[in-house]
């Protein structure tokens, strides 16, 4: 399977960094099966940091997968509303993972997510209004174990 992240720079070594704010499955190398999705997370790093806007491609090796802690989310449901808003709120206490594949909170989810953890939806209301928005999936992997089942295969500037 292939694998795309977009940053401001190449990284054919991924690494697992300190990270400086709350993201939806916490610390970890994000990566997605979207290519348009790593284009525009680019441009963003790159506001953020500087630097060129690059799409890093990577093969994933699948089999290894079988031998990771790997949490998968079929779909935005109850179970990964309440994952995306504990690691976004900095209060995630649960199981660790070394894989957490399933949808991205892009910043209209984002949005959503905020009027929920506000109080201003109920989850049956979050979940609902959910359901309209089109998800892209994101591969995290959260431990080196995980990230050494992935490889390199190029760097492509946008």
């Amino acid at each position: 399977m292939i694998l795309y992240h977009g940053s401001n720079m190449t990284v054919d070594m991924p690494r697992l960094i300190d990270q400086n704010r709350y993201l939806d499955f916490g610390c970890g190398f994000y990566t997605t099966t979207n290519k348009n999705q790593a284009d525009n997370f680019a441009q963003k790093v790159v506001v953020r940091r500087g630097g060129v806007p690059t799409v890093n491609v990577y093969e994933l090796d699948e089999g290894a997968l079988a031998d990771l802690n790997v949490k998968r989310f079929l779909a935005p449901d109850e179970q990964w509303l309440d994952f995306v808003s504990a690691h976004r709120n900095g209060t995630y206490a649960g199981e660790e993972y070394d894989v957490i594949i399933g949808a991205v909170a892009n910043d209209d989810v984002y949005r959503t997510l905020q009027i929920y953890a506000g109080g201003l939806l109920t989850k049956k209301q979050a979940l609902e209004a959910l359901k309209i928005k089109k998800l892209f999936d994101q591969y995290v992997f959260a431990s080196e174990n995980a990230l050494s089942a992935l490889k390199f295969v190029k760097a492509e500037e946008i």
